[in-house]
């Protein structure tokens, strides 16, 4: 019997610039309510190519709770919701009718402040890879980043050790410790690079004016964008009071008490472990004495050649505390590295200028 053949494992995601733009029009517009919508394309020798996408329906907000959570949880798991699997096949069936690639590859979302690893966010990239054999992918689209001028662009999957344990539902401390399982084995980054078609290359090449040959000299400062079209840049170096200025980055700042949010959460979560142990052991202390008197009352009764009482009755009059998932834990020491490296990203000019007018903050020491 011939063995099946292995697929390749995917090595990277190539996306269109159509695609990128639509994922950017749709976030822009349903901002701060978060978007997502469908991806198809197709795998070509382990790299995805996303070559169209379409957004899934809105979420209708009077029927919803008013509040701002449930109405973000709702919009959050529509990837996965009954109603948008039937209209995502039937946008498929009409994609495919007009010859376009029509194979499912994942689903996008937006997040802000690159707050995204989440229970919804799992449980909607394993609702598309829950089968060995699936290519899909999430492409997540951070908004608030975006706006400084970088697209931030990224592609996760799901590892298959996670996906096993997921599947499983076991999350407990014994469990985790048998298969190695830990929070950076949750989510594989694959390289995202975007994707021009022949036609708009061709466009481009036809516009009426001829690309430049030179290196563009791009400027080095904002005050260089202040000055006319016809003045001489200025130097790398020219003296600016940008470079005097010490306010903080408004997104490093919201970062920081987003990773002060997230490390709270985080002791919370442990607290709650802790008490689970210490209830732990309280009931097999109980158990212990329990079993240690009926131990004592049955060689009683064999001494005076009475029936044995059962020694197993403990299961019956004792309730163990169940153990709580360690999932939430585990996605939120996730979550505090995203914001580490964040913060590890901007700090850098920061830092400097602190250090260079520290004399001037700091009271000198006599």
């Amino acid at each position: 019997m011939a063995s099946a053949p292995v697929q390749e494992v995917l090595k990277s995601v190539q996306v269109e610039a159509l695609v990128v733009m639509k994922i950017i029009k749709h976030s822009s517009q349903t901002y701060p309510t978060i978007a997502t919508g469908s991806l198809v394309g197709m795998d070509v020798n382990g790299t995805l190519e996303i070559t169209n996408t379409f957004p899934f329906p809105t979420i209708d907000t009077s029927t919803a709770d008013a509040r701002e959570d449930s109405i973000q949880n709702l919009a959050a798991a529509a990837p996965r919701s009954k109603a948008n699997h039937a209209y995502q096949n039937e946008m498929i069936r009409l994609i495919r009718d007009v010859n376009i690639d029509a194979n499912n590859v994942g689903w996008y979302t937006s997040t802000s402040m690159g707050n995204f690893i989440n229970a919804n966010m799992i449980e909607n990239q394993f609702f598309y890879q829950k089968e060995p054999t699936e290519r899909t992918v999430a492409l997540v689209y951070d908004t608030s980043r975006s706006v400084q001028g970088t697209v931030s662009l990224r592609a996760f999957r799901l590892s298959s050790l996670f996906i096993t344990a997921f599947k499983e539902g076991k999350f407990t401390t014994d469990s985790l410790q048998k298969s190695g399982l830990r929070y950076q084995d949750i989510l594989q980054e694959l390289p995202v690079t975007i994707h021009n078609s022949h036609l708009l290359t061709s466009f481009l090449h036809s516009l009426p004016q001829a690309p430049p040959k030179e290196p563009l000299t791009f400027p080095t400062t904002l005050a260089s964008l202040s000055l006319p079209s016809n003045a001489t840049p200025l130097p790398p170096f020219a003296p600016n009071l940008e470079s005097l200025d010490l306010s903080i980055d408004p997104f490093l700042e919201k970062t920081c008490d987003l990773l002060l949010d997230s490390i709270e959460a985080h002791h919370t979560e442990l607290n709650n472990h802790q008490y689970y142990q210490r209830s732990l052991a309280r009931e097999q202390q109980k158990i212990a004495a329990w079993q240690q008197k009926r131990k004592t009352e049955n060689a009683a009764r064999t001494a005076s050649k009475q029936p044995l009482l059962p020694e197993d009755e403990w299961q019956r009059l004792f309730k163990l505390p169940q153990e709580p998932s360690r999932l939430d834990i585990m996605l939120n020491s996730s979550q505090i590295e995203q914001y580490a490296r964040q913060v590890d990203g901007f700090a850098g000019t920061i830092t400097g200028k602190m250090f260079a007018v520290k004399n001037n903050l700091v009271p000198s020491e006599q």
